[in-house]
């Protein structure tokens, strides 16, 4: 039971709070509080209610108990395990302040009537420290690896008594109190106590669990009154209510142990991998454009068996860490500890991982270390001070984004970040990061006018602390989440991104080819008639193809604010639009590197992508989207089963051009290989017209099969190509003794193999 007279609002400014006092202070005196003390309680300014409140000896050996519940009529003390009567406590100076005596120390709670009803509760300032010197050293040296144990919002058992231990991190504030449904709002309640000099403040609330929303009412370096959630929440309201949640604390039980074990990313960068990247708030919706969104049970029974059917390896969901505007599409995260409170529990957000993995399908997060929104509720100032992010605008305020940038520099923050990745890594069990905006981290200069940033100590434009904080990821990740993999999001010719960090590389797994994306996606929306004047942008990437281990990435990016879809940026009428798109793709899954293709793009979403709205699912109705589906699944299928497609993606052994320049036919023509000899002859024509009698040599003398040919009548092409196989001629070509002659079908890419058809 809450008092009936207290604020009840999320949000609700703190500074008038309804104090009651008495005429006169006078009488306090005898008490071991003074007026001070009295005062401060009321006001909620105390700064260590410990001090006065909860089990004190007197001079005279007597145990005293003070409580102060504003709006309660009265309190009694009784036993803890029987409830018997302990004595009656006294009204004091203030409304709501309770002293009561035992003539020796006894365990006790507090029978407490309010004008609504009873209870009986454990007195929160009965307890003893709970955070360990071991773990608040941790945490002020930034190596605390599982900050979710020891900070936020814990459910947990503490003598006998079940209640929430509370726990932030705020060191430059006056006073920290736990607000929440359970006190009625009431900042005067639960004041905590801070654990010098780490800046970490404390408090065990008995007879609450897990569901409670709560946040931190504090009074900051300046004097005012702040309401923050909490930074390291597990769980969280879903927007635009903005509490935080105490998680349930029950273990999930997976059952992913054999995938654990043998999951793809301990056997790269040789797996095939091809990602299906996902807004997990508009892949579908219930009941069209205008419904609800899919939460995590709904996208259990659909998205799975769907990327299942499509032969995808992972799913990447753009960021579900909980953020407070949707229109960010999650990229905009406060609580990096969170996943979303749109699409369920976290309870029901594992049993969606552990689904994935029992279907053989990885699971990668979008990941935000760089950049954080400015809301009032969530880090931005947390104590009043720049205590997340850089204090000089320069360094610490993203003109593009209206963000924060983190101050990495900083052990507190850089043990945070880092215990953030862990958390999912390691507790969800989720399969890889995808480190978003890596060039806005490492370079000071990002998007800056001259004179408007701060260089580093060398007068370089390198963020010094941010690189170290990638390095220390990457090089924690890989030695204490074996499997895991870690990807950045970086479009700049920084060195070394992919090599290892004992070879002062940054240490990720692998890079998105924003290089590739671009020059390609630029050649494809050439009219073909003029694709031979721009024949590089096909094969300049494989200049420096090998230099990183690359992903190429047809993302989200390359379909909004302006962009149309990706069938919109085909030339041509209809049916050289849908051609242009197969023999893209094609090229694509054929081309050195793993993979990564934005949901809607499988099958020629025709509108560019809106967040408000699901997919045009509709289209798959139409044969030539239905066609483009049937390709990109069968493009994963033959990536998968073919090592040749996918062993070597990051080494130059595995590609070789057998034809770069014929700029005049626009074709082009290359090897992939494995380490084992087997080998794949991929041949693109990027024209609509369809060539005959075009010879290629080969090593290998006999049959050799059309293993692919996006030009299929079942992919809705016009069926040209080489009746499914062929032999060679004893023509010398391309310094081989023996050649293919080939009917290169329009707008196509074919794949051949050695051997007869069937084999």
């Amino acid at each position: 039971m809450t008092p009936t007279h207290v604020r009840g609002a999320v949000g609700e400014n703190d500074a008038e709070l309804p104090v009651t006092p008495s005429p006169s202070l006078a009488g306090v005196s005898a008490s071991r509080l003074g007026v001070a003390d009295l005062e401060s309680l009321a006001h909620a300014t105390h700064a260590n209610p410990f001090a006065v409140l909860g089990p004190h000896v007197t001079a005279g050996g007597e145990l005293e108990v003070s409580a102060y519940l504003p709006g309660a009529l009265s309190v009694s003390l009784v036993e803890r395990d029987s409830d018997r009567l302990l004595g009656e406590c006294t009204l004091g100076a203030i409304d709501g302040f309770f002293v009561g005596k035992m003539a020796k120390p006894c365990a006790y709670r507090l029978h407490v009537r309010w004008p609504d009803g009873e209870q009986i509760v454990a007195d929160p300032y009965a307890f003893p420290l709970l955070l360990g010197d071991t773990d608040l050293y941790l945490i002020g040296e930034g190596s605390h690896r599982r900050l979710g144990e020891c900070l936020g919002a814990r459910a947990m058992t503490v003598e006998g008594v079940e209640g929430v231990r509370f726990a932030v991190w705020a060191p430059n504030a006056q006073r920290v109190a736990v607000v929440g449904d359970f006190n009625g709002w009431d900042s005067r309640r639960h004041g905590m106590r801070c654990r010098y000099p780490s800046g970490v403040w404390e408090i065990f609330i008995p007879g609450i669990g897990a569901g409670e929303r709560y946040k931190y009412a504090l009074i900051d370096i300046n004097g005012e009154r702040l309401l923050k959630a909490d930074p390291i929440a597990l769980s969280t309201e879903p927007p635009p209510l903005t509490a935080s949640v105490v998680a349930d604390a029950t273990p999930f039980a997976w059952h992913d142990q054999t995938w654990m074990a043998e999951r793809p990313g301990r056997h790269a960068p040789t797996a095939p991998i091809s990602i299906y990247e996902v807004h997990a708030g508009s892949w579908r919706k219930h009941g069209g454009d205008d419904g609800g969104i899919y939460g995590w049970r709904d996208l259990t029974e659909s998205l799975i068996p769907y990327v299942l059917e499509m032969g995808f390896t992972h799913i990447e969901l753009m960021p579900i860490m909980e953020y407070p505007f949707g229109g960010s599409w999650g990229y905009q995260p406060l609580s990096l500890f969170a996943p979303s409170g749109r699409f369920g529990s976290p309870q029901e957000f594992a049993a969606f991982i552990d689904a994935c993995h029992m279907a053989g399908i990885g699971v990668i997060l979008d990941w935000v270390p760089g950049h954080f929104p400015s809301d009032p509720h969530g880090l931005a100032r947390f104590d009043g001070t720049a205590l997340y992010e850089y204090a000089h605008p320069f360094e610490g305020y993203h003109q593009d984004w209206n963000t924060y940038i983190y101050n990495l520099g900083r052990r507190e923050v850089h043990g945070f970040m880092l215990a953030s990745a862990l958390h999912w890594l390691r507790d969800f069990h989720i399969d890889g990061l995808r480190v978003d905006a890596v060039a806005s981290m490492i370079y000071r200069n990002y998007s800056r006018r001259e004179g408007e940033w701060i260089p580093n100590h060398l007068g370089g434009q390198e963020n010094l602390e941010a690189v170290a904080f990638l390095q220390h990821l990457n090089q924690v990740v890989q030695d204490e989440v074996p499997g895991a993999i870690v990807i950045a999001e970086e479009s700049t010719a920084w060195p070394g991104v992919t090599a290892p960090v004992e070879q002062h590389g940054l240490g990720f797994s692998y890079k998105w080819n924003m290089g590739w994306m671009h020059d390609s996606l630029s050649y494809m929306s050439h009219d073909p008639l003029y694709r031979r004047y721009h024949h590089d942008q096909l094969t300049f990437g494989l200049i420096y193809a090998f230099n990183e281990r690359f992903m190429l990435p047809i993302s989200h990016d390359e379909v909004v604010h302006g962009k149309g879809s990706l069938l919109d940026k085909m030339p041509g009428d209809d049916w050289q639009r849908f051609a242009n798109l197969r023999a893209y793709l094609s090229f694509m899954w054929l081309h050195p590197g793993k993979k990564l293709l934005f949901m809607g793009c499988e099958f020629a979403q025709g509108r560019e992508w809106s967040h408000d709205r699901e997919l045009d699912w509709w289209l798959l109705q139409e044969a030539p989207n239905a066609g483009i589906r049937h390709l990109v699944g069968d493009l994963n299928a033959l990536y998968r089963s073919h090592p040749a497609l996918h062993a070597l993606d990051c080494e130059a052994d595995g590609f070789q051009w057998v034809i770069g320049d014929d700029s005049h036919n626009s074709v082009f023509a290359w090897w992939r290989r494995d380490r084992h000899g087997r080998e794949a002859l991929a041949v693109a024509n990027m024209t609509p017209q369809r060539l005959g009698g075009y010879r290629i040599g080969v090593p290998t003398a006999g049959s050799w099969q059309e293993r692919f040919n996006s030009d299929a009548a079942c992919y809705g092409g016009s069926n040209a190509g080489n009746g499914g196989g062929l032999q060679t001629e004893a023509v010398a070509a391309h310094g081989e003794p023996q050649s293919l002659v080939l009917t290169l079908p329009p707008l196509g890419v074919i794949l051949l193999m050695p051997g007869a058809l069937g084999e």
